[in-house]
């Protein structure tokens, strides 16, 4: 298993959990955007939260789903999976 989440993988969780379509690359050369231009809201995020925590078996940090764009989010989630790997 992977210990970090890629950009690709953030647009597939957006699109199944919260049925928003982001183009990833678009969201990597512009990862200062905030999720709610994407339309992603704070209970969209917390159901990647949720997704994530399942996925890798243990809980993200408590402020996860405030972060309020990808490069926040990814940089939170990907050094919280590398402390606990």
């Amino acid at each position: 298993m992977k210990d970090h989440l890629t950009v690709d993988e953030l647009a597939s969780l957006m699109k199944k959990g919260a049925g928003i379509t982001v183009d990833p690359d678009e969201m990597e050369q512009r990862p200062e955007t905030p999720f709610e231009v994407y339309g992603l809201d704070s209970l969209g995020l917390l159901g990647i939260v949720g997704e994530l925590e399942n996925r890798y078996g243990r809980p993200l940090p408590p402020d996860a789903d405030r972060c309020k764009t990808p490069r926040e989010f990814l940089d939170l989630v990907n050094t919280s999976l590398m402390a606990g790997a």
